[in-house]
């Protein structure tokens, strides 16, 4: 069954970019990728039930930070895992990142390789 990976950035160019990087991993079934443009969006579908198995956030958002939709999500019980995608990357940002339960970080701007990898990575696919 395929692994359903969540991407949420507010940039529509961001979201084809990695569409494209994961285009592959998607084709052979491994795979699934959803795409949320708004935080809040994707933050209501999870509290009415939709599920997934990785979460990759952007941090910089103008409704919510990946941040604030992290923290969300933890204190709603969600154990699984989510990486920041950003251009953030001082050790304050990670630092708070990990606070609200980030648990990795891909720096923009990426390569298509660097975030299938990262997906390989948190959930096991080799």
């Amino acid at each position: 069954m395929a692994k359903k990976v969540i991407f949420v950035d507010d940039s529509a160019t961001v979201l084809m970019s990695v569409d494209m990087a994961t285009e592959e991993l998607v084709n052979s079934g491994i795979i699934e990728v959803e795409t949320y443009s708004n935080p809040e969006e994707f933050l209501k579908d999870v509290q009415n039930g939709k599920s997934f198995d990785l979460l990759i956030t952007d941090i910089n958002m103008p409704q919510m930070s990946g941040f604030d939709l992290a923290k969300n999500l933890r204190q709603t019980g969600i154990k699984q895992p989510m990486l920041a995608l950003t251009t953030e990357n001082t050790s304050e940002m990670k630092m708070e990142g990990k606070k609200s339960g980030i648990n990795g970080w891909v720096t923009k701007p990426f390569t298509a390789n660097k975030v299938v990898m990262a997906i390989k990575r948190v959930l096991k696919i080799r």
